[in-house]
């Protein structure tokens, strides 16, 4: 009864969280996650999506934490190998040499749950059913990374181009890095790559680009800080100030102390 009960939602909310991971709703696919995980704790298909959605959020260190958990429930899942992969690269990137200091603590899975996840299968006793589990009823898309999915190949091309998007603009080559995301939202919208290009169309003075791409952030992510932030930067030029403040107002509800978002309320507050 209760227990079943857990169970059922727990496999629901995953679903929904699939959905929303798709549609590159990311918060929302984090949340039905971390609920999916509180009712049936070390499930493969909410950790993996969770991960998915941290990753695209830029949250590398959880991100990783989940795909480490995920390694520790079933080691031949090759999603979570890849995402381990990187995420050690963009936290190097990000934090140096001392980036696992930094790591929130990675929880241990116990013997139970990692044998809940794997058993017989038809290929005989004691055969790894890991993928198969994975793949869940027939017409349901198998997790991102796995090579058998042409939706994961794609979402993983998406993926590969908005890194090359990113490599781009550290070398200062927006306009470049422009035509990589714009590659990589024909395949994928993602609410990050969007926000990562309307921040090349800035530097190229594309205004007008820019608030369209913050828009479609935002309807992605209603509460994205980066989409609201560098909308109000993209309408302060384009002499909408009203608009602008809004924005602002809008991001300091969720991030009161943000700085940068307060220093340029400052400066509209004086135009």
């Amino acid at each position: 009864a209760g227990e079943a009960a857990a169970e059922e939602r727990s496999v629901l909310l995953a679903n929904r969280a699939a959905c929303y991971l798709k549609d590159g709703a990311c918060r929302l696919c984090v949340a039905d996650c971390s609920t999916a995980l509180e009712l049936v704790p070390f499930g493969v298909k909410p950790l993996l999506r969770r991960a998915a959605a941290c990753e695209a959020l830029e949250k590398y260190r959880l991100a990783y934490v989940d795909y480490k958990t995920v390694l520790q429930v079933d080691c031949t899942i090759q999603a979570a190998h890849d995402g381990v992969n990187r995420m050690t690269k963009a936290l190097m990137e990000k934090d140096g040499v001392n980036w696992r200091q930094k790591l929130p603590p990675i929880p241990t899975v116990p013997a139970a749950a990692q044998t809940r996840w794997s058993g017989p299968s038809a290929g005989g006793p004691g055969a790894n059913t890991s993928v198969t589990a994975l793949r869940g009823e027939p017409g349901e898309s198998m997790p991102l990374g796995w090579a058998q999915s042409p939706a994961a190949t794609s979402t993983q091309r998406a993926r590969t181009l908005k890194e090359e998007g990113n490599e781009l603009v550290k070398k200062g080559n927006h306009k470049k890095a422009v035509e990589k995301y714009s590659e990589s939202l024909k395949l994928n919208q993602e609410c990050a790559t969007y926000t990562n290009r309307a921040l090349c169309y800035l530097s190229l003075k594309q205004y007008k680009e820019a608030v369209q791409d913050c828009t479609e952030a935002l309807r992605l992510d209603p509460k994205n800080i980066k989409a609201l932030y560098r909308r109000a930067q993209a309408l302060k030029e384009l002499k909408d100030y009203k608009s602008s403040i809004a924005d602002i107002k809008s991001l300091l509800k969720t991030e009161p102390k943000n700085t940068a978002a307060l220093r340029l309320l400052q400066e509209l507050n004086r135009t």
